[in-house]
């Protein structure tokens, strides 16, 4: 066992084990089965290139070996930060095959996010496209390289370059390690086969331990709630490394039913259309900001869109007039509401679920062993109706973040019940519908903000006194954030000032405020502490004079 991750209780271990949850496999003895049964069938598209899952189990075991030459080892952690291409799968089956442990870091973090993934891990490598636009992920390596002693090798997606190997070589090199080098190594299904990234309050990642057991245990449960199989396609648009294009069920849900993943990193219309109707798409994620952009383009009656049976909407609240308009364009389609988060817990409305629940809420819990307690600010479980704070613990739902005792005490109960910081009530059908946030996070388009991260780089302004990052609503986003400023007496700011300065950070681009409120002072709550709820009622009331 991973030192750092806190494991399931025995008591639970063994009653998620009696009732066929766990199989005490890893995600790689699963796929191994997989692979041989869905051989001669076509796994992945990326464009023009085509893979079978034979393919995919040569080229990953490649990989693998070649993974071991450069000394990775069982438990190693490294960090991802590559787009949705077929290399990903390879890698991800890779790591699986060896035990490595990958972190789920995204294209658009950049040195702020990385450097903190790599400390807390001690990872070993980094896996980066060469560049991303303008950003250079080469020069970011070679700089943590130098910061982190943990650090030994990045290797780059794209052409070959200083100091750095590509994957294209890992998946091509002739290997010293054989397949018995494989065979010999032990990984305990308890340990953690991927760390997913928290969206934490506090501006410090945690990372969500997704152990073999709980993994494979999710991805099932999702299957069984999307009707996934094998002549089911799924056009994988989302940022691969989220929990839901992953494994939600995701690229790993449609593998292991024999189904295939289309590949493709543009999210707009003129490029999603064709892939649906070329390569008859029946799956797709998106968060609600994605689908009213596609219902609103031009060309969306230009393409035979009738392969399309789910379209998974999560991150944030579908209304009701979104999903009136996507089923006028595509009658097809079933829209499904989702709730879920990387920590575990998943929500699904279903199919044969009644109207009410299909159009007003996020559903059901996916598993009937998963646990849910609505609270209030002492714990207590509010009256059913009311709203309060969802807690949760279930068989694919974690029991703590890894390397973190003093914030695993807050974030869970005695009793192991995760404090996920989302409000919550139940419909009157039992459904659950979600109705903000407990914890301060802006939801920018389904990508969570850390105020507090914000505000502590801000403040380091010279011009700011005070400051305060609140989401401001967004119709298309449902989010953004407004940076509320107390400027230092005699000085000022401007929208642009700011955005200079939080980018000298080098962090992703999404957390940038949208926004700039100069204020004299801020609203008080009878505690005295600042009251974000006035100030997103003032900057929503300002925004409705405005018109936007």
């Amino acid at each position: 066992m991973l030192e750092g991750v806190v494991k399931f209780p025995p008591e639970f271990a063994q009653k998620y084990r009696e009732k066929g949850y766990w199989e005490d496999r890893t995600i790689a003895s699963h796929f191994a089965d997989w692979f041989a049964e869905y051989a001669d069938r076509t796994a992945i598209i990326d464009g023009d290139t085509v893979v079978t899952y034979r393919d995919l189990d040569e080229r990953s075991t490649r990989v693998a070996l070649n993974l071991l030459d450069l000394g990775l080892e069982p438990l190693d952690r490294v960090v991802v930060c590559l787009p949705n291409v077929a290399e990903f799968a390879y890698l991800y089956f890779a790591f699986q095959k060896i035990g490595v442990i990958p972190i789920m870091a995204l294209p658009t973090h950049r040195y702020m996010e990385v450097t903190q993934f790599v400390a807390i891990a001690q990872a070993k490598a980094c896996f980066v496209p060469g560049k991303a636009r303008d950003y250079s992920f080469t020069d970011l390596v070679t700089r943590l390289r130098e910061e982190h002693d943990c650090l030994e090798m990045g290797i780059v997606l794209g052409p070959p370059q200083d100091g750095f190997m590509t994957v294209e070589e890992l998946v091509e090199k002739e290997s010293a390690a054989t397949q018995a080098d494989i065979d010999a190594i032990e990984i305990d299904p308890e340990d953690p086969a991927v760390f997913q990234l928290s969206g934490g309050t506090t501006g410090i990642p945690k990372l969500i331990p997704r152990t073999h057991n709980d993994y494979i245990c999710n991805t099932k449960l999702a299957c069984a709630s999307t009707e996934t199989g094998p002549d089911k396609v799924l056009l994988d648009i989302l940022p691969i490394g989220h929990n839901l294009p992953l494994a939600c069920p995701g690229m790993q849900g449609f593998l292991m039913k024999g189904g295939t993943v289309v590949f493709a990193q543009s999210t707009r219309g003129e490029t999603l259309f064709p892939l649906i109707e070329k390569h008859g798409v029946t799956h797709i994620h998106c968060v609600p900001a994605l689908l009213i952009r596609w219902i609103h383009d031009p060309g969306i009656g230009d393409h035979d869109l009738s392969s399309l049976e789910y379209l998974q909407s999560g991150g944030q609240r579908l209304q009701p007039e979104v999903r009136r308009r996507t089923y006028e364009l595509i009658p097809s389609v079933f829209v499904q509401e989702n709730f879920g988060m990387a920590e575990g817990m998943l929500f699904f409305a279903e199919k044969h679920h009644e109207e009410a629940v299909r159009m007003e809420t996020v559903g059901f819990p996916v598993c009937e062993d998963d646990e849910v307690r609505i609270v209030d600010e002492e714990d207590n479980v509010v009256p059913f109706g009311e709203v309060g704070e969802m807690c949760c613990r279930g068989p694919y739902t974690l029991r703590g973040y890894f390397g973190s005792p003093e914030h695993n005490e807050r974030a869970f109960t005695v009793d192991g019940f995760y404090r996920t910081g989302d409000l919550m009530r139940q419909h009157p059908t039992g459904a659950y519908l979600v109705e903000g946030r407990k914890k301060d996070l802006i939801n920018r388009g389904g990508e969570k903000i850390s105020a507090e991260e914000i505000e502590n780089l801000i403040l380091t302004h010279t011009a700011v006194k005070n400051i305060a990052c609140i989401a401001m609503p967004d119709p298309v986003l449902g989010e953004k954030m407004c940076a509320c400023v107390i400027p230092v007496e005699g000085q000022t700011l401007d929208l642009g000032e700011l955005i200079a300065h939080l980018e000298s950070f080098e962090l992703a681009r999404f957390k940038l405020p949208e926004r700039l409120e100069l204020m004299a002072d801020f609203p008080l709550s009878p505690f005295g502490k600042v009251s974000k709820k006035t100030l997103v009622e003032d900057i929503a009331a300002k925004l409705a004079v405005e018109g936007n």
